[in-house]
């Protein structure tokens, strides 16, 4: 996973920072995909996980609620 993880890093770090320095006639620039999407793609991944993260804090908020309330309909 670290080995991964260097290998996106790299490749990110080249499309996204160093390719816009290197002239558009090299073929390097067949690599690496459209630079919009160097932005798109991280946004996108950003908004997923937040939305996955808040989505899990709201099922668990939901199941304790429901616990709460029928341990507390058993009491009366």
């Amino acid at each position: 996973m670290l080995f991964v993880a260097a290998f996106v890093f790299i490749y990110y770090t080249i499309w996204a920072l160093l390719l816009p320095f290197i002239s558009n006639d090299s073929s390097i620039h067949e690599l690496f995909p459209s630079r919009e999407w160097a932005i798109k793609l991280p946004l996108f991944l950003l908004l997923s996980g937040i939305t996955a993260v808040g989505l899990f804090f709201a099922r668990v908020l939901l199941s304790e609620a429901r616990k709460k309330s029928a341990k507390g309909g058993k009491k009366v």
